[in-house]
């Protein structure tokens, strides 16, 4: 297996915990977003895109983090990154689309480049980012802390799709200085998940490409 990658790309992160999650082998091949390697017609043969992560797997080019995991856990089942129960699985979903569609999308490299070239200087581009991400966590707070299937991590007391979104998603904005303080579940979670090997491992100051 290959992954595509770039060490600060969330999305491409939660790849790298979910393969490590199913102690699956891969390569890992960097693509600079800096350098815009992403766009290069080399790569948009793999992904049309032009983004990141791309798995490749065999003769299987597959893109989009949430249907590389989904695909991870329907061929590599064990241990399972959904849980079985339908009603269990809709709420997984949720966190994680919660963070996949509603708070990465907005503060992507395209999105903050795109702020620059409309004239946002840097102050407000991290404006923006630190708005954007306090109105995403406050809602996955709120989803987390108290409800009854929460656990030790998102879902129970294994980790799962949930955290594998989560824990990119606190990486940047911690990056970003963006404020935690009010989110004591999602810090909770994110400190037991950055003690387990997969996760420690995916972090992104310890991938080949980082700088």
């Amino acid at each position: 297996m290959k992954l595509y990658s770039y060490f600060r790309s969330s999305a491409a992160y939660r790849l790298r915990i979910a393969l490590n999650l199913k102690s699956l082998d891969y390569e890992q091949v960097p693509v600079s977003l800096l350098k815009a390697e992403q766009l290069s017609e080399q790569f948009k043969r793999k992904n049309p895109q032009g983004l990141v992560p791309v798995l490749e797997d065999g003769q299987l080019l597959l893109t989009q983090s949430l249907a590389i995991c989904e695909y991870l856990d329907e061929v590599y089942p064990k241990p399972p990154l959904l849980p079985a129960a339908p009603v269990e699985r809709a709420r997984v979903r949720a966190l994680a689309l919660a963070i996949a569609c509603e708070i990465h999308p907005l503060n992507n490299l395209r999105v903050l480049k795109y702020l620059k070239k409309l004239g946002q200087d840097e102050e407000q581009r991290n404006a923006w980012y630190r708005h954007w991400v306090g109105e995403g966590l406050a809602a996955v707070e709120a989803m987390l802390a108290g409800h009854p299937q929460t656990g030790r991590f998102c879902h129970g007391d294994m980790p799962g799709l949930a955290d594998i979104f989560l824990v990119p998603q606190l990486a940047n904005a911690s990056r970003y200085d963006c404020p935690l303080e009010a989110y004591p579940t999602v810090r909770r979670i994110n400190e037991a998940c950055l003690t387990l090997p997969p996760f420690e491992r995916a972090q992104p100051h310890l991938q080949p490409d980082a700088v």
